[in-house]
């Protein structure tokens, strides 16, 4: 689909800004989850609430973690470490401290369901995100990337929305629950970045999860009954049943316009390009209008500005200025 090529430049761009597609390590090769073999049935289990952002309970069984993957390098101290918590879909977690003493605070980075986890990996995007004594998360949300293998190929990121999104915000307070257990994180100062699809699933983690102090977001979806009907990502064929009132009544709990509102988040920037085509001008304003009269809200006329903007803070220069501060100021911004 062309728009969807244009969207695919415009993240290429963003994540050259970021170092995360220069020169990269090899990822390892690593084995993932095998399906039952036949004849063999899954075990039993309840189904997961997804429509319950905070029920950890509900069909979710941890397994033992699994360091998979450690290396040093002179700044930092990186781990690939394999968390399950449902019948295959293990999750890899790509951990990256820096090499200080004691806690670290954490920033936990999800970004666009289409983008892999390459970055995670890559020494220049490492060094950057855990400068200045941070430790950095980064994750796949569910059915993106390997979470996406061995479903039927009719079945997408948003055509099983409410299982994305649910699931997700579930990954993402085991995470934090694990992280915790880990007891080499601070805690007290969680912080989370999210990007496109990242972005909604990192509203409804604040939502449902009030240990992520700072919000950071680029271009969130949401608004979903106008998402749905004018996204181009949305293929044409498909549209129709996603704007049946049964699929727009199961995902409107999980609306990050819905939930913005009352987050339980400290301090929150929402960074919108208005250029960016895959969230509609109408679902850009709602989102825009539903943030808290606290949070800071920046608007780029196009990706150019954006990386401009970047180039002064870096990707991840913001988050931390407002995790290290202890009164984090609620400025209103705007740069039309």
């Amino acid at each position: 689909m062309r728009i969807m090529s244009v969207y695919l430049f415009f993240l290429a761009l963003l994540a050259m800004s970021g170092g995360a597609y220069a020169q990269q390590d090899a990822a390892p090769n690593v084995k993932r989850a095998e399906a039952p073999a036949e004849g063999k049935a899954a075990p039993a289990q309840p189904a997961e609430n997804w429509a319950v952002l905070d029920d950890l309970k509900t069909g979710l069984l941890p397994a033992a973690v699994a360091v998979v993957q450690r290396d040093e390098q002179p700044d930092f101290v990186r781990e690939m470490v394999r968390v399950q918590w449902r019948h295959i879909d293990s999750i890899d977690l790509w951990i990256t401290r820096p090499k200080v003493q004691g806690k670290t605070p954490v920033v936990l980075y999800l970004y666009n369901y289409t983008d892999p986890t390459e970055r995670f990996h890559d020494n220049g995007w490492c060094k950057r995100a855990t400068a200045d004594g941070f430790a950095a998360v980064g994750f796949a949300s569910a059915l993106s990337d390997y979470r996406f293998k061995g479903r039927p190929m009719k079945q997408w990121f948003v055509s099983e929305l409410v299982e994305s999104l649910g699931s997700s915000v579930h990954d993402v307070q085991l995470i934090l629950n694990y992280l915790s257990d880990r007891g080499d994180m601070d805690m007290d100062h969680v912080g989370m970045f999210g990007m496109g699809s990242g972005g909604a699933i990192a509203i409804l983690a604040a939502h449902a999860d009030s240990r992520i102090k700072v919000l950071d977001l680029l271009d969130p979806w949401g608004d979903w009954p106008d998402w749905l009907e004018f996204s181009p990502v949305v293929p044409d064929n498909e549209r129709p049943r996603f704007l049946t009132q049964q699929f727009l009544k199961s995902v409107a709990p999980l609306d990050p316009v819905l939930n913005l509102p009352s987050l339980k988040t400290r301090t929150l920037r929402l960074q919108q390009t208005l250029s960016e085509p895959v969230t509609p001008k109408l679902a850009k304003e709602r989102i825009a209008a539903a943030v808290p009269d606290s949070a800071q809200l920046v608007k780029y006329t196009n990706a150019e500005d954006l990386l401009k903007a970047w180039k002064v803070t870096g990707l991840s220069g913001w988050i931390k200025q407002q995790m290290r501060s202890q009164k984090p100021k609620e400025v209103a911004m705007h740069a039309e």
